[in-house]
């Protein structure tokens, strides 16, 4: 199953910092989500500004269990970064040229 995750960034003060300080440890952990074949694409949400305030992953794993489990892993939930997570069952189109 495909997943679709979006997630805002807190809006306090300290918000930046926590992404800036957390964000090696989250894109190493990508990269190891990747490998395995569950991290189909993703990026940062940018402001007006450029600055970034949140993310967009899709991901494809077994059931909602499996990326529940995944999750406990994601240093932006643990660290505090992600204020608002919505995440719901998607399909990829399949477009042909």
């Amino acid at each position: 199953m495909q997943f679709l995750l979006v997630a805002y960034d807190g809006t306090d003060e300290g918000a930046p910092e926590r992404r800036m300080r957390s964000r090696p440890e989250h894109l190493e952990k990508m990269v190891l989500v990747k490998k395995t074949g569950k991290f189909l694409c993703g990026g940062a949400i940018l402001n007006d500004q450029g600055a970034m305030i949140g993310s967009m992953i899709l991901y494809e794993t077994e059931n909602r269990e499996e990326l529940d489990r995944l999750l406990k892993d994601e240093p932006y939930i643990y660290n505090k970064v992600w204020e608002k997570i919505d995440i719901r069952p998607f399909r990829m189109a399949s477009v042909s040229p």
